[in-house]
């Protein structure tokens, strides 16, 4: 009768966190994480003033800044015993976004068929091979005087 006692006391334990498993126990503080979230953009405008805002789409241009930014956003979310990303900073960071990269849309690329001489050329060359291919094993295979 002791052994199953003892392993609801030892799963007890386990589901405490008393096997070295941390589990987080303080709520999420929405509003001081809204409230420090601000600094975090505001940090983020004032280094890309120093990029041209020619180059606000090419991304290799402020990288290390937008880096920057993701960071800070994440360790003020996590000061507030917020997961990152959630809600709310997903929210923040659209914002942000919109305030910057607005007009960086990706150009859609319109394909469309080459001339038709290219074309032909294009489907009849694989189609003259292969049918070639075809000519030449059948024709070796009733030669088998050569193959010996």
């Amino acid at each position: 009768m002791e052994a199953p006692v003892l392993l609801l006391w030892v799963n007890g334990l386990m589901m405490l966190g008393f096997a070295g498993a941390r589990q987080q126990t303080n709520l999420c503080n929405e509003s001081l994480m809204l409230e420090k979230l601000p600094a975090c953009g505001k940090s983020f405008e004032e280094m890309m003033k120093k990029v041209d805002s020619e180059k606000w789409c090419n991304l290799t241009e402020f990288i290390m800044y937008y880096d920057n930014f993701t960071q800070c956003t994440e360790r003020e979310a996590n000061n507030a015993s917020c997961f990152w990303p959630n809600p709310l900073a997903e929210g923040f960071i659209t914002g942000i976004h919109k305030q910057f990269f607005s007009n960086c849309t990706s150009e859609k690329v319109h394909w469309e068929d080459p001339p038709d001489e290219i074309l032909i050329t294009l489907i009849l060359i694989p189609v003259t091979l292969t049918c070639a291919m075809i000519t030449l094993v059948v024709w070796c295979s009733k030669r088998s005087d050569i193959l010996v």
